[in-house]
């Protein structure tokens, strides 16, 4: 039976080297399809081609689960054949210009800043630490507000919450970036301490109710769960500290950062009350202008998929075939589209760099309304 088996293992290892040769064979003949295609101006990716290519090697198979696999192959052997074309194209200079401005200086120390919340926000926390304390600035009441004074010009950039390392992503950011024309340049991570404050004078057994943004209650859940206060949620937790402070009350308190303490004269009664010590919130630096540093090595971008088989890993591929390191992927419902979804990636490189544009070209012809979101 050894025997057989290594009888069997040598036919194979024939098969295999004839199917390596003809699948070289195959792309030498699209790289000639790339030259034509390079000459004439047409796109790389022509799907009702492959659709019908697909069924006709579909036809071929004498079997429901050969003609599944002979599909799977033919994607796999398609998709490299585009990659590869992508490649050529790059190196004829057929790869288009990105409508971005590669730049030195983001142009930050006579820039306007506005963030959301109000004074003593942790979005304030992150711009004095991205741009300094002596950068001139204004807050406003919501994150749309925020990217409206960046796309309207009464600011140059906006400062914006995206991630909490407990909580996770806040949507409405992802949302808002596909919306306007705005763009990330920057970011800067906060590590978040949660402290309970109240207005002087005011004793922990007087509390009936606290305050703060609906994550910040979540984060302290623990603490929390053992007073049974009412818990009522805030835009923004300087908000909340704000309102504890014009309301004068010692029946409410609010959970914010040390700095909404100082700045609105309360006193913290309690410091780190979020369930986790290591806790970080990482902000955005927005700007309504298409530039990027020379030295930026984060990129983000979204794209929407057919709701299709196999139509998100094909899209994956690119970065595999371009070897980039893809870092992060969130997806948010498309408003009006049941069950289809926009994606959001996080990936390592530079938009100077010739894989980042190949990987870009060949998603802007697969996906549905590609958008670059900055790059870092």
């Amino acid at each position: 039976m050894a025997t057989d088996l290594l009888i069997l293992r040598d036919q194979i290892d024939v098969i295999d080297k004839q199917i390596v040769e003809l699948y070289e064979k195959r792309m030498e003949v699209c790289k000639e399809v790339a030259e034509y295609k390079i000459e004439t101006g047409k796109k790389v990716f022509d799907k009702v081609r492959e659709a019908e290519k697909i069924e006709k090697v579909k036809s071929m198979a004498s079997t429901e689960f050969h003609r599944h696999a002979v599909q799977e192959l033919f994607e796999q052997i398609m998709s490299i054949s585009r990659k590869m074309q992508y490649q050529l194209l790059a190196e004829h200079g057929c790869i288009g210009k990105l409508p971005f401005i590669e730049t030195k200086n983001l142009g930050t120390k006579q820039a306007r800043v506005v963030f959301q919340g109000a004074e003593g926000a942790y979005s304030q926390a992150a711009m004095n630490q991205f741009f300094g304390k002596e950068i001139k600035s204004f807050h406003v009441d919501t994150f749309r507000d925020a990217m409206s004074a960046i796309e309207e010009g009464s600011a140059d950039f906006a400062v914006l919450p995206i991630e909490n390392s407990t909580a996770g992503i806040v949507n409405e950011i992802y949302d808002l970036l596909t919306e306007f024309e705005n763009y990330i340049v920057g970011e800067q991570i906060i590590k978040i301490e949660h402290c309970l404050m109240a207005v002087p004078g005011t004793k922990k057994e007087d509390i009936k109710t606290v305050y703060s943004h609906p994550q910040s209650l979540m984060q302290s859940s623990n603490y929390l769960s053992k007073t049974g206060w009412q818990q009522i949620s805030m835009k923004n937790n300087a908000f909340a500290a704000q309102k504890v402070k014009e309301d004068g009350l010692t029946g409410q308190a609010a959970i914010a950062s040390e700095t909404a303490a100082e700045i609105y004269g309360l006193e913290i009664l309690e410091k780190g009350v979020n369930n986790l010590k290591d806790n970080s919130t990482r902000f955005i630096i927005v700007t309504n202008q298409k530039v990027f540093k020379t030295d930026a090595n984060k990129i983000s971008i979204c794209f929407e998929v057919p709701n299709e088989s196999g139509s998100l890993y094909h899209m994956l591929s690119h970065f595999i075939y371009n070897n980039l390191n893809m870092t992060k992927i969130e997806s948010r419902p498309l408003e009006g589209r049941n069950w289809e979804y926009r994606f959001f990636i996080d990936f390592e490189g530079n938009l100077a760099d010739s894989a980042v544009k190949n990987a870009l070209r060949g998603l802007r012809e697969e996906a549905r309304n590609m958008k670059i979101l900055g790059n870092y």
